[in-house]
C-alpha cells in the first residue's frame, strides 16, 4: 500500500466515525502536516477519495468533505444489490474453469485474513472476488457500472467488516456464490449476491448506529 493510500484509508475511517464532519474543508498543508509528508502524497489521497464521492472540491474554495446521508447510502446499496444479482446471473452461465480458481484463491486469501483478524486485507480480495464475477458476465458496459458503483460504495463496505464475526460470515456467503457459479446455477448466484450486498447495508447501518450511540 502506497503512502497516498494509507492517507487515504486514515481520511477515510476519521470522516465515516464522524471525527471529521460533514461539510469540514480538507487543507492540503494541514494533512501534510499531521502525516509527516510533501503535499504531493496527500493530494493523491485527495484523488483517490474523490473517486469514492467522500469529498467534493469546489474551484477556488478547496475540499469539502461530502459523506451521503442514510437514505442515499440505501438507495446506493439496493442498486448495488441488483447489480451484483444481475452480474451473478449471467457470470454463471459464462464464467471460466480458470475465473472459478481465482474465485476459490481469492476466497482462501480472505479465510487467513479473517483468521488473522486483518479486515483491509480482507477486502482487497473481497475486491478480488467479486470483480472477477463482474469481469466474467460477458458485458463490459454492465462490469464498468458495477465496479464504478463497487469503487463509490467501497468505503462502506469495508467499515462493515470492522463488526465482529462479519468476515467470517461474509467467507461463508463467498463460498456459497462460488458454489452456486461453479454449478452453472444463474438463479442461486443472484440470489446469493443479492443478499450478501443487502446484508453489507444492513451491517453498515449497525454500524453507523454505534457510532453515533458513542
Amino acid at each position: 500500500m502506497t503512502r497516498a493510500e494509507q492517507i487515504a484509508r486514515d481520511i477515510e475511517a476519521r470522516i465515516i466515525s464522524g471525527e471529521v464532519a460533514q461539510g469540514a474543508r480538507l487543507d492540503e498543508s494541514a494533512l501534510a502536516e499531521r502525516y509527516g509528508v510533501s503535499r504531493t502524497p496527500v493530494r493523491e489521497a485527495l484523488g483517490l477519495l474523490n473517486a469514492t464521492g467522500l469529498i467534493r472540491h469546489e474551484p477556488r474554495r478547496g475540499v469539502f468533505v461530502r459523506q451521503p446521508g442514510a437514505a442515499e447510502l440505501l438507495e446506493m446499496f439496493e442498486v448495488m444489490a441488483e447489480y451484483e444479482a444481475f452480474a451473478g446471473r449471467l457470470a454463471a452461465a459464462r464464467i471460466t474453469p480458470a475465473a472459478l480458481d481465482v474465485l476459490d484463491a481469492a476466497n482462501d486469501r480472505c479465510a487467513r485474513a479473517a483468521e488473522a483478524g486483518d479486515a483491509d486485507l480482507y477486502y482487497i480480495e473481497n475486491a478480488v472476488f467479486h470483480a472477477t464475477i463482474y469481469g466474467q458476465t460477458g458485458n463490459g458496459f454492465l462490469e464498468r457500472e458495477t465496479q464504478r458503483l463497487h469503487d463509490r460504495l467501497r468505503p462502506y463496505r469495508r467499515s462493515q467488516l470492522q463488526l465482529r464475526g462479519r468476515m467470517a460470515d461474509s467467507l461463508a456467503e463467498h463460498r456459497s456464490i462460488a458454489q452456486y457459479l461453479r454449478q452453472g446455477d444463474g438463479a442461486g448466484a443472484a440470489e446469493a449476491l443479492r443478499a450478501h450486498v443487502a446484508v453489507q447495508g444492513d451491517k453498515f447501518h449497525m454500524l453507523l448506529r454505534t457510532i453515533n450511540a458513542a
